[in-house]
C-alpha cells in the first residue's frame, strides 16, 4: 500500500507559505516580476483599452426563480444524456478521417491550404478546450478519447474568472453559452468555518463555536479589478456539450481510442501514432491532455509500463459504476508509484444533491474544518448543492458492500464522521449541522468516492519533447482547494494554440512548444504548490488555532493575504 509521500520541493513550499501569509511585505510583488500578483494597473496597454471599452458590472444576487431552477436541471439532464450517448463524437468505425493518411509533404511550410495537423489525447475539459483553441486558429484537429462514454465525476465545476477570459479569447460563442448556463457564485460570501466547538490551549484565548467564520474572502472584487467576468459554476456535461456543439466540428472526438505509443519521424516531419486497436494516425503535433495517468506522459518521460494503468470507462477518469470505482481505487495505488504521482493523504466523497441549502442566499462556498477531515460545499445552481468530504486515511480504501443491515455504507460512515449530535464523531467533536443537512439530502447512489492524487511540478522534466506536449492534469495535477485544476487546463489550451499559431514551417514546432512550456511553468508551479499547501494546512488548521497568539495571527494573515492571492489567480494575462 502506498504511503503518503512528501515531495522534494520543500523550498518552494516555504516560499509559497510566505507568499500566502506575508504577501504585502514581499519584494516580488513588483509588477515586472514573473511571480507578481497582477492588479488591474499592471496589465498590458491592449488590455487597458479592452477594459475601458467593456466595464464588467458587479452582479446582484437574486433568488433563483422556479423557471431558472427547472432550466438548470433540465439542461444538466439533457447534457448528461448526450454524454452517455456520445453525441457529437465520431464512430471508431469511420475510415475517412484526415489523420489516417500522412500529409503529402510532411516537412513543409504551414499555411491555410496546408494547416497544422494536431492530435489531442483525452476528451475531457483540457482536451476539448485545447481542440477548440487550435480549431479557432485554423488547424486540423482530432481528439482520441479512450473512454466509451462520458461519465463525469463530482458534478459541476467552477469556471473561475481567469478561465472565462481564456474561453472568451478562444471562442466568443462558447464563452457566451458558458456564461448563460452558469450560476454566479462570486455574489455571496465564501470562506472557512470551524466545524465543531473548539477552545484554545489552557483557555488563553477565544472559544470558537461550531459554524463560526474563521476566514472570509471576496472572489468578486479581484475579478472586477482585472476586468474579468465573475466566477460561475457549470455542470461538467454542459461544458462538454457546449464545447462539442460550438467549439469544434462534429466528429472531432473519436471514442474508444487510446494511444499505445508514438514515433517521431524526424525534426519537423511529424509523428506516427499507434492506437491500441491497431489504427495508425499521422500528425504534426501530439498533445497529451489525457489526465493524471497520461499515456502520452508515460512515453514522454520514460515512465514505467503501469504508470497509465487501466483507465476507467468514463471520460475525465470517471468510473461508470461502483464496481469500477473499487477497481480504480486499488489500481491507482500501483499507478502512482510508476507515474511518480503523490497520494495526497485524502480520500474524497462527493455528491450533487437536489437541495435548496438553508444559507443559499448568503453563502456560495464554505469549508467546515475538523480534525483530519473537512467538509466543503458550494452552490451548484438550480437549487442544488455540491459537497465534498475529505478524510485523511491511507490510499486504496473502499467502503463495505451494502447489506440488509446497512444498505447505505457510504452515507452511514459520513453521518458518523460529521455527527452533529452528542457524543459526536470518533474524536468526540459535535459538528455544525450544515454538513448533516446536505448529507441527509443525498441518496446513497449519488455519493462517489475516490482517492486524491497530485504531483510535483515538472520543472526539470518539462512538458514537451520534439513535437509532443502535455497539458492540464497530465502536466500539473493539483489538489482541488483552489478550484483551479480545470481553469489552468483552460489557460494551457489557450496558450498552446496561441504559440502553435505562430508556426510558419513544421521545423518551428519544437521551439514553439518549448515557448509554450516556458510561458506556463512558473504560474502553474506556484498554483500547484499553493493548492497542495492549502490542503495540508486546512486539515491541521484547528491545531494551529489552539496556540495562543499564533492562532489569531495566522488567521489574520490568512485573511489579509487572500486578496493578493486572488489577484494572482484572476489575471487577464496568461
Amino acid at each position: 500500500m502506498v504511503k503518503r509521500q512528501r515531495t522534494n520541493y520543500y523550498p518552494l513550499i516555504v516560499t509559497t507559505l510566505l507568499a500566502s501569509i506575508c504577501v504585502p511585505s514581499l519584494s516580488f510583488l513588483h509588477p515586472s516580476s514573473i511571480w507578481s500578483f497582477p492588479p488591474s494597473k499592471s496589465i498590458s496597454h491592449e488590455s487597458k483599452i479592452a477594459l475601458a471599452s467593456s466595464t464588467i458590472e458587479a452582479p446582484i444576487r437574486t433568488p433563483e426563480t422556479p423557471e431558472r431552477v427547472q432550466e438548470v436541471r433540465e439542461r444538466f439532464q439533457s447534457a448528461s444524456l448526450d454524454a452517455a450517448n456520445a453525441e457529437g463524437c465520431a464512430s471508431p468505425d469511420n475510415e475517412n478521417e484526415w489523420w489516417r493518411t500522412p500529409e503529402d509533404q510532411i516537412y513543409r511550410e504551414v499555411n491555410s491550404e496546408k494547416p497544422l495537423r494536431v492530435i489531442i489525447t483525452g476528451g475531457g475539459v483540457a482536451g476539448l478546450v485545447t481542440a477548440a483553441a487550435c480549431h479557432s486558429k485554423g488547424m486540423k484537429v482530432a481528439i482520441f478519447e479512450q473512454a466509451s462514454q462520458y461519465a463525469p465525476y463530482g458534478g459541476p465545476i467552477q469556471i473561475q474568472s481567469n478561465a472565462l477570459r481564456a474561453l472568451e479569447r478562444i471562442n466568443k460563442k462558447v464563452f457566451e453559452e458558458i456564461v448563460k448556463a452558469g450560476t454566479i457564485t462570486a455574489d455571496r460570501v465564501s470562506g472557512l468555518k470551524i466545524g465543531y466547538e473548539k477552545g484554545v490551549f489552557l483557555g488563553l484565548g477565544q472559544q470558537y463555536e461550531k459554524g463560526d467564520w474563521l476566514v472570509k474572502f471576496d472572489t468578486l472584487q479581484p475579478a472586477l479589478d482585472a476586468g474579468l467576468s465573475p466566477t460561475r459554476v457549470v455542470d461538467r456535461p454542459v461544458i462538454q456539450q457546449i464545447l462539442l456543439n460550438h467549439g469544434i466540428p462534429e466528429g472531432t472526438v473519436r471514442i474508444k481510442s487510446r494511444v499505445k505509443h508514438y514515433e517521431e519521424l524526424g525534426d519537423g516531419k511529424g509523428l506516427k501514432i499507434t492506437l491500441t486497436d491497431g489504427s495508425i494516425a499521422y500528425a504534426d503535433v501530439l498533445v497529451g491532455a489525457d489526465g493524471i495517468w497520461s499515456s502520452v506522459r508515460r512515453q514522454l518521460h520514460g515512465l514505467g509500463t503501469n504508470s497509465d494503468g487501466f483507465a476507467a470507462s468514463g471520460a475525465a477518469g470517471g468510473a461508470l459504476d461502483e464496481a469500477e470505482a473499487r477497481r480504480m481505487a486499488k489500481e491507482s495505488v500501483l499507478m502512482a508509484d510508476s507515474a511518480s504521482r503523490r497520494y495526497s493523504g485524502f480520500t474524497c466523497y462527493a455528491a450533487l444533491t437536489k437541495h435548496k441549502a438553508s444559507n443559499i442566499e448568503e453563502v456560495s462556498y464554505q469549508i467546515l474544518l475538523g480534525k483530519d477531515k473537512y467538509f466543503v460545499s458550494t452552490d451548484g445552481g438550480g437549487e442544488r448543492q455540491q459537497w465534498f468530504a475529505l478524510i485523511r486515511e491511507p490510499a486504496g480504501g473502499v467502503d463495505p458492500e451494502p447489506t440488509s443491515e446497512n444498505p447505505t455504507p457510504k452515507l452511514t460512515r459520513l453521518l458518523n464522521e460529521f455527527n452533529n449530535i452528542a457524543p459526536g464523531d470518533k474524536n468526540g467533536d459535535v459538528w455544525d449541522g450544515f454538513a448533516h443537512e446536505l448529507l441527509k439530502a443525498s441518496p446513497e447512489e449519488s455519493i462517489k468516492r475516490r482517492d486524491l492524487y497530485d504531483g510535483a511540478p515538472l520543472i526539470t522534466k518539462g512538458w514537451t519533447n520534439g513535437q509532443v506536449a502535455i497539458c492540464g492534469d497530465a502536466a500539473h495535477p493539483m489538489m482541488p482547494n483552489l478550484g483551479q485544476g480545470g481553469c489552468q487546463a483552460t489557460e494551457d489550451g489557450y496558450r498552446l494554440a496561441e504559440e502553435l499559431a505562430t508556426v510558419k514551417h513544421t521545423k518551428d514546432i519544437e521551439g514553439v512548444l518549448k515557448t509554450y512550456y516556458s510561458k506556463r511553468i512558473a504560474r502553474t508551479t506556484l498554483i500547484q504548490i499553493m493548492a497542495q499547501l492549502g490542503s495540508d494546512l486546512l486539515v491541521d488548521f484547528d491545531k494551529m488555532m489552539t496556540i495562543p497568539l499564533v492562532g489569531p495571527f495566522f488567521l489574520f494573515m490568512t485573511q489579509a493575504s487572500m486578496p493578493f492571492i486572488l489577484r494572482f489567480l484572476y489575471t487577464p494575462e496568461f
